[in-house]
Formats: C-alpha cells, structure tokens, sequence
C-alpha cells in the first residue's frame, strides 16, 4: 500500500465537516480552488492528490458550482445526505453573512479608487493561487491512465477550443470528454489485461 493511501484520514463527524468547510470558505477570496486543495489534501489529508484531482474533475462536469459540487460530494461520501448538508451549510453560511455585510459597507465607497484597487488586487491573486494549485496538482499527470503528454494534448485543446475559438463550453466538455473518457477505458482494460499476457507466454516457454 502506498504512502498516500496510509496517511489518508477522514472527517469523524458532521461537525467537523460544518467548521471545516465554513473555515474554506471564509478564506476563498475569487474562489476556493487554492485553499480547498492545500486544506483537505496537504493540511486535512482528507484525499490524495490523485483523488482530489478525480473528484475535482466530476465536480466540474457537474450543473452548478464546482466547490459546491465537491462539498457535496465528500459530504455524502462519509456522512450521507446528513453528511452533504452540514458540508455545503458551512460553505455557504460564513460567506453569506460576509457578503451581506460587505455589501454594506461597500455602498457607499463603491467608486473610491482605493476601494476599486483593492479589488483588483484581489483579482490578480486570486488567479495567482488557482495557477499555482494547477501547477502543483499538475504532478498527478504521469499517473493518469492516459499518459502525460495524451492530458497535456487534451489541455491544450480545450484551451484552443474554449479560450480562442470560442466554442461552447458544454459542446467541448461533451466532445473532448467523451473522447478521453473512451482513451482512459482502453488504456484501463489495457492495463488489467496486460498483466496476464507474461504468464501466458511463461506457460508456453515451459
């Protein structure tokens, strides 16, 4: 067994899930990408990388919000529906009094040039810290079933197809992701096949 696997840990109660993800969400600045990784693999040890990047890749294909999705998911995973809605309860409810607060106060110095600033730098590191997750998460590639440089092809497709051609979203998860998802099957029967084949051979030598 793999290091990753034996030093995975799990929530011990719904609570728990409540504090966590409120603690998430409270420190998503543009969203929660950056925080939700370093907290639930490198601090809470919830998952491994390769698991975050798997479920991460569902919670994006899914309707709705991609750390609500995730929530969602873990949530249910050790809790159930009970489970579920303490997770998504603490990622919402810490935001919402935030944001109503915010909102405000911000009224009235809405078009402050400080207040404009601030927001931008926001912005900017934002961006910065989801880059980086990408690039730290990045590592996972030469596991994935497709190989590195196949998920390295289908990236800058869909970068292609989205960020220049200007394509459909759902059109490209659609095509693209019906196509990796038949390459990542064949190379998966390949690999549970292939083990086999030596002994075969062995057999026949003998």
């Amino acid at each position: 067994m793999s290091t990753e696997v034996q030093d995975s840990r799990q929530p011990q109660s719904k609570k728990e899930l409540f504090l966590v993800f409120t603690f998430l969400a409270l420190q998503g600045f543009g969203g929660v990408l950056a925080v939700v990784q370093n907290e639930l693999v490198e601090r809470r040890k919830w998952m491994t990388k390769a698991q975050f990047v798997d479920e991460w890749s569902v919670a994006q294909v899914m309707p709705g919000p991609n750390v609500v999705n995730l929530c969602l998911m873990i949530g249910g995973k050790y809790f159930g529906i009970a489970g579920a809605l303490a997770a998504v309860c603490g990622l919402i409810s810490g935001p919402l009094v935030v944001v109503l607060v915010l909102a405000i106060l911000f009224g009235g110095v809405a078009d402050n040039p400080v207040a404009q600033g601030a927001l931008k730098g926001m912005g900017a590191v934002s961006a910065g810290l989801v880059i980086a997750t990408g690039l730290k998460l990045g590592t996972t590639l030469p596991k994935n079933p497709m190989g590195l440089w196949t998920a390295i092809a289908f990236t800058a497709l869909s970068f292609a197809c989205v960020g220049i051609l200007r394509w459909s979203l759902p059109w490209v998860l659609l095509g693209l992701g019906s196509l990796a998802c038949l390459i990542t099957f064949r190379a998966l029967k390949h690999m549970h096949t292939t083990p086999d084949t030596p002994k075969d051979s062995d057999q026949g030598a003998r």
